[in-house]
């Protein structure tokens, strides 16, 4: 009998949880001069770098690869942990940037296709034209760096990486939370007539791939622009989530803690849109309502619901799990408001209850993958009697 393949993030998803775990402290102490970190770790757009490319993209990749032969898999290790050593130690260097691009693009060929090949309707191929976004982000951004005017620049097309992720977890969210919503209401015999809503879906789609042009024009008017437009974005997507009545999900944490990493992409579109338009409210806090809140609530969510879904057959087996998903909201309000405790002091808590999410999800992961191969050996056994 020949042997199955093994799911890719079976391998990927502990790898990339370790990763955040460790990464987010590294770059943050790094930065704040707490302690000394390789040349990459230093600054904004190194931060930035690795927790897209190097934690969001894996994640990524590892829900959407499904089984894969296992060269592959660990060659995509291999390939993934060069890359990261290289940025950490020589950001700037050609080989680096050679190495971090062929990383991404080995993922984007692999995984666009999926979409943009298979998909009938041009909702459904967004997904795969948002993967191909992110290559050509890390293209623009690595090209950037061997300018003189890297700065502007390499922030700017991690600006424009960022977009590209809540535009794929806007997408990919939905497809996700709605299917469940719906099942887990029907458990309680209620109907959910409202699922997908391709109106909504589609039209704020539309919206936010004009947003992802305009960011990269010169001109003045953009801002004012993309400003409406997020406005318009995150106005259509609350009444998309109120329509899927989030207050029927009460009893499963699992569809809680994914409807909360939902709703931070609102939050941080409305947050882009107030930095565009008065300089009170800085990007940099817009973007981490993106990068921590429902980057790391929904990539938490998702990896700890898929592996729980394949090794216990149920994505709620274990509802406490889900509990660490609010140290990162609270890490998320740490970082928009540093004031509360001081700087120093609300930076540091924020990285650590990112950190302890993140190696409890790390912890969850491994044992499941314990469990995965008891069940199999069993399996095994029973075959060969």
């Amino acid at each position: 009998m020949k042997a199955k393949l093994p799911f890719a993030h079976t391998y990927w998803f502990p790898l990339a949880a370790l990763y955040s775990a460790l990464i987010l402290p590294l770059s943050v102490g790094g930065q704040l001069g707490w302690f000394t970190v390789p040349a990459g770790l230093q600054y904004a757009w190194g931060h930035g770098h690795e927790m897209i490319f190097g934690f969001a993209l894996l994640v990524i990749a590892g829900y959407l690869a499904g089984p894969q032969p296992k060269a592959y898999i660990f060659t995509v290790i291999g390939l993934w942990l060069v890359a990261r050593l290289s940025f950490w130690f020589a950001p700037i260097s050609m080989i680096t940037a050679i190495i971090n691009i062929a990383f991404v693009a080995t993922l984007v060929w692999k995984l666009a296709p999926i979409f943009l090949r298979t998909a009938r309707k041009w909702r459904n191929k967004s997904a795969g034209f948002v993967l191909v976004g992110l290559g050509i982000a890390a293209l623009g951004f690595h090209s950037v760096m061997q300018s003189d005017q890297s700065d502007g620049l390499s922030l700017k097309f991690l600006l424009e990486a960022v977009l590209l992720l809540s535009v794929l977890m806007f997408y990919m969210g939905g497809r996700i939370i709605a299917p469940a919503l719906a099942g887990h209401f029907q458990s309680q015999n209620r109907f959910l007539k409202d699922r997908v809503q391709p109106r909504f879906e589609g039209s704020i789609l539309i919206l936010l791939f004009l947003v992802l042009v305009l960011n990269l024009l010169p001109f003045a008017w953009v801002k004012f622009t993309i400003t409406a437009l997020l406005l318009s974005s995150a106005l259509l997507c609350v009444v998309r989530v109120l329509r899927w009545r989030p207050w029927w999900s009460y009893g499963r944490a699992d569809l809680l803690a994914m409807l909360l990493g939902y709703s931070w992409i609102i939050v941080g579109w409305l947050g882009i849109a107030l930095s565009l338009i008065t300089a009170n409210f800085p990007i940099t806090k817009a973007l981490h309502a993106i990068t921590i809140a429902a980057l790391g609530t929904l990539t938490f969510t998702v990896m700890s619901r898929t592996r729980s879904h394949r090794v216990l057959r149920d994505t709620n087996a274990k509802p406490f799990v889900f509990i660490l998903a609010l140290l990162i909201t609270a890490a998320a309000l740490l970082r928009l408001n540093p004031t509360w405790l001081g700087y120093s002091q609300s930076i540091f808590l924020a990285a650590c209850c990112w950190s302890f999410a993140f190696i409890g999800l790390f912890i969850w992961l491994m044992w499941l993958n314990k469990i995965e191969k008891k069940v199999k050996r069993q399996r095994q056994l029973m075959q060969d009697k």
